[in-house]
């Protein structure tokens, strides 16, 4: 999916939704806990719920890698019933030398029509590169994760004293791409930080999660992050899928993802 028609989605359904399909076996609803294909009926049926409400779904692969065989055929599954009007996600945080990170980057490009991975920079360039050079395809790079642990390395202050580890691989990593094919992580919970990181990416577009269960104030982020495009995609996973854990999951996800997207409405349209 191109730019353009991810921003022609937004501003058709003004909405920013990523719905992050973060499924655990062991939280889906017990009616469903004996179906031979657990994990794809209820992704099949919130995707159905949710569908007209966001412009995205994030598969978190750790879900599905946990299951083994059966695991991985879900997963599959999954992305192949997600229509292609919608941006598809494989949160996967890879990162790996060049010749690695070009298997992982045929995985989900090639093997699988994921539109965009998610991946580490910590090895460098070399290790980014491979996803760089699929065309219509995005790599998102975790620039400030909402972690505890995001405090070991990524505010450290570095030697110069001018800045912090973050802002370095921000800085470094925009060069390696264009607003066309890369994207950032920021999390929701710093959301007062995505002013100074607009100031230094100011057309990328950024993937926020950290929305609902993890605190992250929608308002703060939308205020803080929106570009002249949108330029945000905005996940929320357990406070969408697991709403209910009755036999009307669905509708209850349904339900708190209309709210969330009439809620983006009103800042699109600000």
């Amino acid at each position: 999916m191109t730019r353009t028609e991810l921003v022609a989605q937004i501003q058709q359904k003004k909405s920013y939704l990523t719905v992050g399909l973060d499924t655990d076996i062991t939280k889906i609803p017990p009616h469903l806990q004996s179906h031979p294909d657990a994990v794809f009926a209820f992704n099949k049926a919130i995707i159905d719920a949710t569908l007209e409400y966001c412009v995205s779904y994030k598969i978190n692969t750790a879900f599905y890698e946990s299951q083994g065989l059966k695991g991985w055929e879900a997963l599959e599954k999954t992305v192949n019933y997600i229509p292609s009007t919608h941006f598809k996600i494989a949160d996967a945080k890879r990162g790996d030398i060049g010749n690695t990170s070009s298997q992982y980057a045929k995985t989900f490009f090639e093997v699988l029509p994921f539109d965009a991975v998610t991946v580490a920079p910590y090895m460098g360039e070399d290790s980014v590169r491979p996803f760089l050079e699929y065309e219509n395809k995005w790599t998102i790079v975790l620039g400030l994760t909402s972690n505890a642990g995001s405090l070991d390395f990524q505010k450290l202050l570095l030697a110069s004293g001018d800045k912090m580890l973050y802002e370095q691989v921000l800085e470094k990593t925009v060069s390696w791409g264009t607003p066309n094919n890369l994207m950032f992580v920021v999390g929701a919970t710093r959301a007062s930080d995505l002013q100074h990181i607009r100031t230094i990416i100011p057309d990328h577009f950024l993937l926020v999660p950290g929305v609902g269960f993890q605190g992250g104030s929608l308002e703060e982020v939308s205020q803080y992050g929106l570009n002249k495009d949108c330029g945000l995609l905005v996940n929320a996973s357990r406070a969408i899928i697991f709403a209910s854990s009755k036999e009307n999951f669905a509708e209850e996800a349904a339900t708190i993802a209309a709210t969330y997207a009439a809620e983006m409405k009103q800042y699109l349209e600000a």
